[in-house]
């Protein structure tokens, strides 16, 4: 499993389940994984992070997926901060390739530009400061 991609310790406990592995068995082999380097949530968050960021996904959407993954708060919080300068451009390059790059004074095609921004994972308070000033 871990020669495809990373995968964090719940996504491979889940796969292993599915498999019909016994509980103490996939405690072992998460165990020995992690103790080996094999497996890393570090490197997998990293790596998650860095994906995600090229298909131009913000932040609050890369959170989310990330806890879905049973990834610890405080290491995507200490990721993602690294990322914290880019958010900006990646709005912006995100918006122009679906919108283009002409300003719009139509409050329904604004409002409508604000709901793709927001499902693509960019906070609020971005969005309003990109479109609206």
């Amino acid at each position: 499993m871990l020669t495809q991609r990373e995968h964090s310790l719940q996504e491979l406990r889940f796969k292993l389940q599915s498999r019909d592995f016994e509980e103490h068995k996939i405690d072992t082999i998460l165990q020995r994984l992690s103790e080996s380097g094999l497996q890393s949530d570090d490197r997998y968050t990293e790596s998650y992070i860095a994906s995600r960021t090229e298909r131009g996904s913000g932040p609050v959407r890369i959170r989310a997926e990330l806890r879905e993954r049973g990834i610890d708060e405080a290491l995507i919080e200490t990721y993602l901060e690294g990322y914290a300068e880019l958010w900006p451009s990646l709005l912006q390059r995100v918006h122009d390739a679906k919108f283009g790059t002409e300003p719009c004074t139509d409050r329904k095609t604004l409002v409508r530009k604000a709901r793709f921004l927001q499902h693509r994972g960019f906070p609020g308070e971005l969005i309003r400061q990109f479109l609206f000033d």
